[in-house]
């Protein structure tokens, strides 16, 4: 009966394994596709800083899922290993090589259990890196914007200033050149950022 139990409680455990093996192949291949697509296409992410948070609440849902399987998994370990190898008149020599069979898949999960943690560690490292690179161009597309939009607002403060020694203020085709400046500057800006891949 104990070794029946004790077998029952084990391969749950490796089903409960395969299944967060499962979820975690999910993630795994989810941030891995955006992070090669990103790359592919030269552009942001498509897991970008908006639907970060969602992704890293579901990594660490699976964190927490594999903490208390691990919590579960890691005091049976003596135990089995008790009455799989030390003599004990409550077990009969002749099942003891059954409860080494339970404790070798019990030493299977654990080890899943630890390459599952590591695997997830990986995959956050990875989505954490795909969001810094996602802030990074949204910062550089508002520095970018910023400039651009830094010109007519210099232009337009130095003749808001109502200096009378302004030539080109009672001049026919001064405004026009100003505006057209403006627009020269402000195109060549965005031409300049466009090509560098900030815009």
């Amino acid at each position: 009966m104990l070794h029946a139990v004790a077998d029952h409680v084990v391969d749950e455990y490796l089903s409960v394994t395969e299944a967060l093996e499962e979820d975690i192949d999910a993630v795994e291949s989810e941030v891995f596709a955006k992070e090669s697509g990103g790359a592919a296409s030269g552009a942001r992410p498509s897991g970008g800083s908006r639907s970060g948070g969602a992704d890293a609440g579901r990594i660490y849902q699976l964190k927490r899922e594999l903490l208390a399987l691990k919590r579960a998994v890691g005091p049976l370990g003596r135990p089995l290993t008790t009455l799989a190898t030390r003599p004990s008149a409550l077990v009969d020599p002749g099942i003891q090589a059954y409860f080494r069979d339970v404790t070798d898949h019990l030493t299977e999960a654990g080890e899943r259990i630890a390459s599952f943690d590591a695997l997830l560690d990986s995959i956050l490292q990875a989505h954490l890196a795909q969001v810094t690179v996602a802030q990074n161009e949204d910062m550089r597309r508002i520095t970018a914007w910023a400039a651009i939009i830094a010109v007519p607002t210099m232009v337009c403060g130095v003749y808001g200033m109502n200096f009378d020694v302004l030539p080109e203020r009672h001049w026919t085709y001064g405004y026009p050149l100003v505006m057209g400046g403006i627009a020269v500057a402000a195109y060549a800006l965005y031409r300049t950022f466009r090509k560098r891949g900030w815009l």
